[in-house]
């Protein structure tokens, strides 16, 4: 599905709307790593492979946060709003971390936009964002993220 690119007066039409899946993206152990060192995270079912295989996933993991994290990057995959001039990152109403994803998975983003309210000098949108894990069932991350717009 491509990227959905609306004016800021459609917002308010856009509850509900399915904005599709993105691209997969390649879960590496130098992400994790790199991920470990700058929240100081170093747990070892993230960052020694060795010990790892023989831990409880039989594999490092990403961090549920670096997991989190990507749904930054996936949302600009995903959506863009014209006609404002500041995007922002409100937060998160809810997160889970439902599966492990273990170094080399691939995993995407899957969004709808839930609803749409006006704050004062823009738009607030809640999305729930579920990012899948390749080849299983059940997902990585559930989360509600909001995201607001400023005219």
């Amino acid at each position: 599905m491509p990227r959905l690119v609306v004016d800021f007066d459609t917002l308010p039409t856009l509850t509900g709307k399915d904005l599709g899946t993105t691209d997969y993206r390649q879960i590496t152990q130098e992400q994790i790593n790199l991920f470990a060192d700058a929240t100081d995270d170093q747990q070892w079912i993230h960052t020694d492979p060795e010990r790892a295989k023989d831990g409880p996933f039989g594999a490092p993991i990403a961090h549920g946060f670096l997991t989190l994290s990507l749904i930054i990057p996936f949302w600009g995959e995903l959506f863009d709003v014209d006609g404002v001039t500041t995007k922002v990152n409100y937060g998160l109403d809810r997160v889970r971390f439902t599966s492990p994803v273990k170094v080399g998975s691939k995993v995407r983003m899957q969004a709808t936009i839930a609803e749409v309210t006006e704050v004062k000098g823009g738009a607030q949108i809640k999305v729930y964002a579920t990012i899948e894990i390749e080849g299983q069932e059940g997902p990585a991350v559930v989360a509600e993220f909001l995201a607001r717009f400023y005219k």
